[in-house]
């Protein structure tokens, strides 16, 4: 199936690895340019050399700390000044620190409204004039289950990615009769850092090997493993397609199943 994604120009958040990396590498793969941007120059170079050298794509990387307004600025600067426009934009950001309510003071919930809330509207907002005015453009935003089933441990994240949702979805009606889609892919425990992390949290609290965590993160899966990042890219891919025209506003998981909720 031809995508139509041939010459456009994508533009991926936090992209040196996990899902970043693995939603760049599969627009790469049908024929985007990308703009890739992450906070370690040595990663990020990595997965650029990598992406290039399995796809072909052209790629313009920039060192970048998204919770940094100044720093978004010169990402979408950059991305104009090279390819003259943004017609995919793939927010994403490492999510914030695991732990119980107690634990956070309110410079972490500043922190964590920073990076995952506020990273995701300035990106946005340094895109989206282009993509109206040219009446095409995929917004889409990485969340996670979190925002639809909370996850213990994880009470910054739960609550930040909820307000992403709420931003997405009344966003995504405001821009629909100008050709633009907004949606949300949500991630589950998939074979990341971040879940490694969740899982060196848990076992540090509860005193237990990693190992363990792991096998009761994929008990709960009904798939009963962990997901792969190339099978959430997959839907990433699709959802910046000619053929997703018509899918807007929406908040859809990718996790084996986890999510127990009707909708």
């Amino acid at each position: 199936m031809d995508l139509g994604l041939t010459g456009k120009v994508a533009l991926v958040a936090a992209a040196s690895r996990g899902l970043g990396r693995a939603v760049a590498l599969g627009l790469g793969a049908e024929g985007a340019k990308l703009v890739l941007c992450a906070r370690g120059a040595k990663d990020l170079e990595l997965a650029r050399d990598d992406i290039a050298k399995n796809t072909g794509a052209e790629i313009h990387a920039v060192v970048a700390d998204v919770s940094n307004d100044a720093h978004i600025e010169m990402v979408a600067s950059q991305a104009l000044a090279r390819f003259g426009q943004v017609d995919i934009l793939v927010t994403n950001a490492g999510g914030p620190p695991a732990g119980l309510f107690e634990k956070h003071p309110w410079e972490a919930w500043e922190r964590a409204v920073n990076l995952t809330l506020r990273s995701a509207v300035e990106l946005t907002r340094a895109v989206l004039p282009g993509m109206r005015e040219r009446k095409w453009g995929r917004i889409i935003n990485i969340t996670s289950i979190a925002a639809k089933q909370p996850v213990d441990m994880l009470i910054l994240s739960n609550s930040v990615r909820a307000a992403v949702t709420g931003f997405a979805r009344t966003l995504a009606n405001e821009v629909a009769t100008d050709g633009v889609t907004v949606n949300n892919i949500l991630p589950g425990y998939t074979r990341t850092e971040r879940v490694e992390q969740l899982a060196d949290t848990t076992a540090a609290k509860e005193g237990i090997p990693r190992e363990d965590v792991i096998a009761r993160f994929e008990r709960e899966i009904p798939m009963r493993r962990l997901g792969e990042p190339s099978e959430f890219a997959a839907l990433a891919v699709f959802l910046a397609s000619r053929q997703a025209s018509y899918i807007t506003g929406q908040s859809i998981a990718v996790d084996g199943g986890w999510i127990k909720s009707l909708l």
